[in-house]
């Protein structure tokens, strides 16, 4: 696998601001050039807020976290053992100076947290899963099949940024040139609010620019919408998995995108 990126190999990188540093610096010291674009922004809600519906609620045998945001907005709300939906948020855990108890073994969503041995039978037992708002149903709703009582608690919310006419028409000149090689999506949720954002020449060519993510669920979504888009899936979510991704396709013809304007 190719180490390294073609020589300012452009990657618009669409995660929020505060999360795309580690990445963009990734992508930069393998001969990249990231090209930030965040498609949600992320926002605390008032305390006072969370802290109503906090009590609202009963103490929980189980806290899971599904996100690096959830930890960064609601470790001040957990209760009982502590779950993260994969490595990241197990060591934003670990970082804020709590302990780790339910973490996959492999992968980093809902799926593979609800095969941990710790959520087999959950009979009797109160989760509280820290999101931000709204947020995927799968796992309360497997939670609670097994005989969990489920509550959620919204301890931050994404919004849609606003970029002004400037910022777009530089975007766009961007991609027209061919400086835009990749995209790196990382939600479902990203890779909608990122089709609401660009202008129309835009999503023409994101149709036809390799995308790269760490979820199989963004990999059927572009497929479903767009077969023909050159949509790769990374080994995880981590940026040297999303880089060595990147830098193995940008290294075979195949995957190379064609230039926007090409038929």
């Amino acid at each position: 696998m190719a180490d390294r990126l073609p020589a300012n190999f452009g990657v618009l990188v669409t995660r929020p601001r505060r999360q795309a540093a580690e990445l963009a610096e990734e992508i930069r010291a393998r001969g990249g050039n990231p090209i930030l674009f965040p498609c949600i922004e992320i926002q605390s809600r008032p305390t006072d807020e969370i802290e109503r519906d906090r009590a609202s609620l009963p103490d929980p045998d189980i806290t899971v976290f599904v996100s690096r945001n959830a930890v960064e907005f609601g470790i001040a709300y957990a209760g009982g053992e502590l779950a993260a939906i994969g490595p990241a948020t197990a060591a934003a855990i670990r970082d804020a100076g709590s302990a780790v108890s339910i973490c996959p073994a492999s992968g980093f969503d809902s799926e593979h947290l609800l095969r941990e041995p710790a959520f087999s039978d959950m009979a009797g037992k109160t989760v509280r899963i820290i999101r931000g708002n709204p947020g995927r149903e799968k796992l309360a709703t497997e939670l609670r099949a097994r005989g969990a009582r489920v509550d959620y608690l919204s301890t931050y919310e994404r919004q849609l940024p606003q970029y002004d006419d400037e910022a777009l028409a530089a975007l766009s000149q961007d991609w027209a040139a061919g400086n835009i090689n990749a995209v790196v999506v990382m939600s479902v949720q990203s890779l909608e609010c990122l089709k609401l954002l660009l202008p129309a020449d835009c999503r023409d060519a994101l149709a036809r620019t390799l995308l790269v993510t760490p979820a199989a669920r963004v990999l059927k979504e572009a497929h479903s919408q767009h077969p023909d888009c050159p949509a790769i899936l990374a080994a995880g979510p981590a940026p040297d998995a999303i880089v060595d991704c990147l830098a193995h396709a940008a290294g075979t013809p195949s995957a190379t995108p064609p230039s926007p304007g090409s038929n």
